[in-house]
């Protein structure tokens, strides 16, 4: 492992050795919704209006027989709740029709799923069944750009491509939870907290 490799892993497991997904789920296609729910808004306010939607809807069977003006009002406050709230339905109707009410273990098969793309297939495979998938989210990306592991202009296969040489892989899902924990509470978009970062060295910001 190189002296950067080391470096990253060493602070990340200083600052967030407990990290994990922050998605509030009881029951597998919990999960499933609630990452697709979570594209382009805060896991906290996702948290925010699952609270309410599992509480009325107790099972996928449940939901997918839902009215989508139900679930519209319910996850309004969130972006893009018109189209996540059809996928939604769509999301637990295919579950119900092919996977007998359970997630599927299958990167196809879940992509196959309303709303379900790359990222949100591979952190459903990471934290339901532990395989070593990397979700890509915003944070992810800038931490990519600002470490050099990735460069601007490189396309998200690229730089998932680059991740995975970078990253071993018994550590590939803790570390993504690090990195997205150090994207959202540390190294942000907008005034990140640089002063004390021991990674500074290796910033290209």
């Amino acid at each position: 492992m190189t002296n950067k490799q080391n470096a990253i892993f060493s602070y990340l497991d200083e600052l967030y050795p407990d990290a994990h997904c922050e998605l509030n789920y009881s029951k597998d296609y919990e999960l499933l919704i609630a990452v697709m729910l979570s594209a382009q808004t805060t896991d906290k306010a996702v948290n925010k209006v699952t609270a309410i939607l599992f509480d009325k809807y107790k099972s996928v069977e449940e939901l997918s027989n839902a009215k989508l003006s139900d679930i519209e009002s319910i996850i309004s406050t969130i972006g893009m709740y018109k189209v996540k709230a059809k996928n939604v339905i769509g999301i637990a109707q295919g579950l119900v029709e092919k996977h007998n009410g359970k997630v599927p273990h299958d990167k196809e098969k879940l992509t196959a799923l309303p709303g379900v793309g790359n990222k949100t297939a591979n952190c459903v495979l990471a934290e339901l069944f532990n395989e070593p998938y990397l979700a890509l989210d915003t944070h992810m990306q800038r931490f990519a750009k600002r470490m050099g592991i990735a460069k601007e202009k490189d396309s998200l296969e690229k730089m998932e491509k680059n991740y995975l040489k970078f990253i071993p892989e018994n550590r590939l899902i803790k570390t993504n939870h690090q990195i997205i924990w150090f994207g959202r509470y540390k190294c942000k978009a907008i005034s990140p907290n640089c002063e004390d970062c021991k990674l500074k060295e290796f910033c290209k910001k």
